[in-house]
């Protein structure tokens, strides 16, 4: 708990910020029809007995912008890689040579398209809810500090202010980043 005002507003503020890049990061692994190295970021490959991310066992790279090459360290991980991507929920069906794992990126169908755009905005809301709940958090914060007589009234109701300017700056954040993703997922 903070016990300055300024330091309520810097804790809410920073969870917002929190959130922001929690979406984009969110956003990173939302399949778009084109080939994106953070699609294979929750991808975990088993090595010798630990989940291991895909980019610790392997080379990934894009050669072509429908195309996601993982050339793996050691070739016996081949198998475990095309397994770990078959049953990861991203509808990929990777294929190998042995040596190399391609990966082909199918082009989204239209409803494929709109569910996306809702998963898209579901996780938007996620985001503009953790967003108000740092401002619920810092508006309780100073009422406890005015409470505790820490600071005025009016300085309470200034903070308050700060913090629903911030709040709205982030907010308007959410949905500038949701509109760029919204355009790239609805892209033929």
């Amino acid at each position: 708990m903070a016990d300055t005002p300024e330091a309520v507003i810097s804790q809410a503020k920073e969870g917002m910020a929190k959130a922001i890049e929690s979406l984009e990061r969110n956003f990173g692994r939302v399949r778009t029809g084109r080939a994106s190295l953070t699609l294979l970021d929750g991808i975990r490959v088993d090595y010798y007995g630990t989940p291991t991310p895909i980019n610790q066992v392997a080379a990934l790279s894009i050669p072509e912008p429908r195309l996601i090459v993982v050339q793996p360290w050691e070739s016996n991980l081949v198998p475990a890689i095309e397994r770990a991507i078959l049953q990861s929920d991203m509808d990929l069906n990777p294929t190998s040579d042995g040596k190399l794992v391609r990966i082909p990126i199918p082009k989204l169908s239209e409803e494929r398209r709109k569910d996306l755009v809702k998963v898209v905005r579901q996780m938007t809301e996620d985001a503009k809810v953790s967003i108000r709940n740092a401002r619920r958090d810092a508006n309780s914060a100073l009422d406890k500090l005015q409470k505790d007589k820490e600071i005025s009234e009016d300085d309470n109701r200034r903070m308050k202010d700060d913090v629903q300017e911030a709040t709205d700056s982030y907010v308007k954040e959410a949905d500038k980043v949701l509109a760029a993703k919204e355009a790239e997922v609805l892209e033929v």
